[in-house]
């Protein structure tokens, strides 16, 4: 019996302190996982990873792939790789705005179609987008208040996306290959100009005159190759006028010579 109360009570003892070693474990690993400034909760039955303001320079790893909502507002990511949320699948709202985003590789939402129905994007450092970043994306997209150039580049892109209603308005030309439309909103601008057909127009247009240029060397070669020739030609022409008179001279010497 001694032993068997010995027995139990380490056996309890030993259970308890593996029960708290484990405890230990999984809240240093909860710790040390989420970078600092962030944290997970559950807003309105959906759960929320929250990492606003946290001074982020990109995209943080092992965010839980149960995540409903994603923000990543607030901070300093300048570029947002392919794949960056490829674990996420049912992530249903992703906030980026507020950050200095001025890269979007083609890849960047990939894995995102299908749940995603909200994506802001808003004041980044946006200029240029490939319009296939967004395809098969059908989220409510915020564009605003970043510096675009409104081009034919630009004009693909919105066609594709499912523009946030609240938002279109401040779509801004913040550089437009047609000056009279920076500072206006782009889809404003879109009504007054086919900007595709405006760059096809201008590329037309330039290798118009390129040819141009091309065809105006040729001739000007043309030119001065029929006038160089004129001129070796008359040359030589004078050169033949001039060689019976020469002839005629000397015969007339050897005739003297013969005489005397």
């Amino acid at each position: 019996m001694p032993l068997l109360d010995w027995f139990l009570r380490h056996s309890f003892a030993m259970w308890l302190l593996l029960q708290s070693f484990v405890l230990m474990t999984f809240c240093f690993h909860s710790a040390t996982t989420f970078p600092k400034g962030c944290y997970q909760a559950e807003e309105d039955g959906y759960k929320t990873f929250r990492c606003s303001n946290a001074q982020l320079t990109e995209v943080p790893k092992d965010i839980p792939n149960d995540t409903n909502k994603l923000y990543l507002d607030y901070n300093q990511i300048t570029f947002i790789p392919n794949d960056a949320f490829q674990n996420l699948p049912v992530l249903m709202e992703l906030d980026l705005s507020h950050n200095a985003i001025s890269r979007l590789e083609t890849g960047a939402f990939r894995g995102l179609s299908e749940h995603l129905n909200s994506l802001d994007l808003s004041s980044n450092k946006l200029v240029s987008v490939n319009k296939d970043v967004f395809v098969n994306l059908k989220a409510k997209t915020n564009l605003s208040s970043n510096p675009w150039l409104c081009d034919c580049m630009l004009q693909e892109m919105i066609r594709l996306v499912e523009l946030d209603p609240g938002s279109s308005s401040s779509i801004l030309c913040d550089k437009s290959i047609q000056e009279e439309h920076v500072g206006k909103p782009f889809l404003q601008a879109v009504k007054d100009v086919d900007f595709c057909n405006v760059y096809k127009k201008t590329t037309d247009i330039a290798m118009l005159v390129t040819m141009f240029g091309w065809f105006t060397m040729v001739i000007s070669y043309l030119v001065y190759y029929v006038r160089q020739n004129q001129e070796d030609a008359r040359r030589h022409l004078e050169y033949l006028k001039s060689l019976p008179s020469k002839q005629k001279k000397s015969e007339e010497s050897s005739t003297i010579s013969t005489v005397v």
